[in-house]
């Protein structure tokens, strides 16, 4: 599938997004289509991302999806983890815009932000996701394309267990201050192993031994300020890179493309 070229026109100035207070405070979604029809009709791939911490939530969906189909994908793949996010960026599409999406979201108290057509780069954490994942499946479904969505829960697994470049941690561990267990965790006599986030685990495996009362209060007490102070220096650290990123921008300006390009 090839893509459209944008205009040659001049961008506007780049509007970035807020810093998140938190991890799913803001989140933001869009489809990436183009891939071969499974078993069940599935040609794109719903994806919701957190603004602050990039952890990702995938879902199949057929070209056909509605935005009343697509609430119902964020409900039960997203909100019963998470809660409801206080914003909710997206790129200017049928879906997002149709009545019973907007009503939805003004029951519940939720703002919706639309990017702007002039300047659709507000929402590009969901593109770059995007692009990561054409990559990952053409490589890991290369013999079978039809089983992508096969393949989707394990590939959500590994890009929340690897190191974010925008925040040097996991998305597993700026979520919940942890990293999941994997096979190799468990075997034994291993050393650290990448998957499980290493040396981190085994640190915080080391701090739960000790249950008595006073301790394990002092254990949570440390815990909080251990994640409030992660928390302010990974919205620092995306402030800066949002004033760059707009800076770069808004100098070169650049065309985002939401298809993913499948080769077979």
């Amino acid at each position: 599938m090839s893509a459209v070229k944008p205009a040659g026109h001049a961008s506007a100035p780049l509007q970035s997004l807020p810093v998140p207070a938190d991890c799913w405070k803001s989140m933001s979604l869009d489809f990436a289509f183009g891939l071969p029809a499974d078993d069940h009709g599935n040609t794109g791939i719903l994806v919701f991302v957190c603004q602050l911490s990039k952890m990702v939530h995938l879902a199949p969906v057929p070209d056909t999806v509605t935005g009343e189909q697509t609430a119902r994908l964020f409900v039960d793949g997203v909100f019963r983890h998470h809660g409801l996010p206080e914003t909710f960026d997206s790129g200017r599409d049928p879906r997002y815009t149709a009545a019973f999406w907007q009503t939805l979201f003004q029951l519940l108290g939720t703002r919706l932000h639309m990017s702007t057509a002039e300047h659709p780069q507000t929402d590009g954490q969901t593109e770059r996701v995007n692009r990561v994942l054409e990559d990952t499946l053409r490589s890991v479904c290369a013999a079978a394309p039809r089983t992508w969505s096969e393949r989707l829960p394990v590939v959500e697994f590994v890009l929340n267990n690897a190191v974010h470049a925008s925040t040097g941690l996991t998305p597993f561990y700026l979520n919940g201050m942890r990293h999941p267990c994997v096979t190799l965790t468990l075997r034994g006599g291993a050393g650290p192993s990448i998957l499980s986030g290493g040396e981190a685990r085994t640190a915080l495996c080391s701090q739960v031994s000790d249950l008595r009362p006073v301790s394990l209060r002092k254990k949570v007490e440390s815990f909080i300020d251990t994640r409030l102070n992660v928390i302010n220096q990974i919205r620092d650290a995306m402030s800066i890179a949002q004033d760059r990123q707009k800076e770069y921008s808004d100098k070169h300006g650049r065309g985002n493309v939401n298809v993913l390009r499948w080769v077979t």
